[in-house]
């Protein structure tokens, strides 16, 4: 764990600026001292490098937190689209660097501004833009977080953990993923998903569940703060729930059948 001076002199990120982040709910710590100093792990410098990659390719921090917080955030895909970026950025300044040179050796006024022209990098990166956003899930997650502020999104992500948390407990008091006062805390983490971010069906809700077991950045950052193992055995009990729905689901359209 690193404090966030250290993490400042790391980075070269100010401590106001991690504080910020931390105040719009972009970058959380991992947790604090005795002293109330923030804490980050190695999960949290790594999603700082997201963030500071996505500002190098002058991204808006609300883009940002849209897009590292989306429930279809691929850091691989998004990693390999940076470094085309970047490497189309880089190419864009050789050129630039080479026009300067070529004005300074000549002194001869030069009337050709094509090594000024952005668009190629544009262009890719609005198309990146719209894979990262093309699902109707991020589109309606971008609409329902478009009105609130940092202390608002923070609330929302609070009320999601502590739901976790809740399931968490019930893990701790021995009970298992099928026990109908867990299952009822899963319904509860759908509604809730679906009320303050998008459309939580059975499937999205599946896919959340297998990141939170992923024993990936979800696991780690659900772990932290609800207690370990928990990302794993809500894992296992939004699974159990979604196989329910799916009979369910199933024998629905069997009686409508029947029915018909």
């Amino acid at each position: 764990m690193m404090t966030v001076k250290e993490v400042s002199r790391l980075t070269g990120v100010s401590v106001r600026t991690l504080q910020y982040y931390d105040r719009i709910g972009l970058l959380h710590p991992a947790g604090y001292t005795e002293s109330g100093y923030r804490l980050y792990d190695d999960a949290a410098l790594e999603t700082l490098q997201q963030i500071l990659l996505f500002r190098e390719l002058e991204f808006p921090l609300k883009q940002i937190s849209q897009i590292i917080h989306a429930p279809d955030f691929d850091r691989n895909r998004a990693l390999e689209q940076q470094i085309t970026m970047l490497q189309m950025k880089k190419e864009h300044l050789e050129n630039l660097i080479l026009f300067a040179r070529g004005i300074q050796l000549t002194g001869v006024r030069n009337m050709d501004f094509k090594a000024f022209d952005t668009s190629r990098l544009d262009e890719y990166a609005e198309q990146a833009r719209k894979q990262w956003g093309q699902t109707s899930a991020w589109q309606e997650f971008e609409e329902k977080s478009r009105g609130r502020n940092g202390e608002a999104e923070n609330a929302v992500a609070v009320g999601l953990m502590l739901i976790l948390e809740e399931i968490g407990k019930r893990k701790r008091q021995g009970l298992s993923a099928k026990a109908p006062g867990v299952q009822a805390l899963v319904k509860r983490l759908q509604n809730y998903i679906t009320e303050h971010y998008y459309q939580c069906t059975p499937e999205i809700l599946a896919g959340l569940g297998k990141m939170y077991a992923g024993d990936g950045d979800f696991t780690v950052n659900i772990d932290r703060a609800c207690g370990e193992g928990t990302a794993v055995f809500a894992g296992e009990a939004i699974a159990v729930y979604c196989e329910g729905e799916a009979e369910g689901g199933v024998r629905r359209s069997l009686e409508g059948v029947g029915q018909g």
